[in-house]
């Protein structure tokens, strides 16, 4: 009996160290930063998906810890009170405790490991929006603004529809065009179709694995926003170009459609005019615009 109030009396000193630091360290975080207390930076590629895989890691941690600490917490408590019992009752309470013991230890497990894929797929997509990001920096040296991870939607007293955010928007001489960034793993392809190709034919993308229009539909969505935004704030219609980006797909076009679907290295070229073609957009247009854009942007903070 000793030896089981050791181990219980060890659990809840280690429970009560680790509150004691969580609690120091959520503190340290309200120390004075070396930056003005107003410092907002643009967001950067992914901002939201880099936000999300931080809290992931966050709720990792935490899972893994209650996974080790919940089912011997249980088991410990179940073998203390067993010590207290004879006969029967003593044997049924220590069944049941080992019972709970191993049923926790698997909840526990499973819970975990989901929030690690959560966050392996997060990690994927934040890379692809990278990705992206890296085949419009040529863009700026011709005049043109790239803004990423812009926050989108109405405000929630205006909308029922949650918010969200634009992956990546370029405004320049030829125009805005709102960029849609899809990263998706390749599978086992079907009869007839390659495993590292997608097929658009204007209407709807067939992937290895089926077809259907979601991409689509979000990109031509999120665009129409985006233009309605800015004819508001501008008092003027601004075109908005939906463009569907798939990192690390060879993209098969067979027919134009509304939405133009590419791949990340298609961009500049799909996004810069030939020189023989006019300006869409003049200078001061384009910086009003960017005001626009960058004011919604500037929102990270230490």
């Amino acid at each position: 009996m000793s030896t089981t109030l050791f181990g219980f009396g060890y659990v809840l000193f280690f429970l009560g160290i680790f509150a004691l630091l969580l609690f120091l360290k959520k503190r340290s975080r309200q120390d004075r930063a070396p930056f003005p207390e107003n410092t907002r930076l643009l967001r950067g590629p992914g901002e939201s998906l880099r936000r999300r895989v931080a809290e992931l890691d966050e709720k990792i941690t935490e899972s893994v810890l209650a996974g080790l600490l919940v089912p011997v917490i249980t088991l410990g408590t179940g073998f203390y009170i067993t010590a207290l019992l004879e006969g029967w009752p003593r044997v049924g309470l220590a069944s049941l405790s080992l019972v709970a013991f191993l049923g926790l230890l698997v909840v526990m497990a499973r819970r975990s490991l989901t929030k690690v894929e959560q966050r392996r797929n997060t990690a994927l997509g934040l890379f692809g929006e990278r990705v992206v990001a890296e085949q419009l920096e040529p863009l700026k040296t011709a005049g043109y603004r790239v803004f990423h991870d812009v926050p989108a939607g109405d405000p929630p007293a205006r909308s029922t529809q949650p918010p969200y955010n634009l992956d990546h928007v370029v405004v320049g001489p030829a125009g805005v065009f709102a960029i849609e960034t899809k990263t998706r793993r390749k599978g086992r392809a079907r009869v007839g179709f390659m495993a590292h190709e997608i097929i658009y034919d204007g209407r709807a993308l067939s992937y290895p694995w089926g077809e259907d229009r979601h991409g689509l539909d979000q990109a031509l969505r999120q665009a129409e926003w985006l233009a309605t935004h800015l004819q508001h704030q501008l008092g003027r219609p601004i075109p908005v170009h939906p463009l569907l980006v798939f990192p690390g797909w060879m993209i098969i076009r067979k027919a134009a459609g509304v939405v133009n679907v590419l791949n990340p290295r298609e961009l500049p070229a799909a996004i810069m005019p030939a020189s023989s073609q006019p300006e869409v957009l003049d200078s001061a247009t384009v910086d009003r615009i960017a005001r626009q854009l960058e004011a919604r942007c500037r929102d990270v903070e230490l």
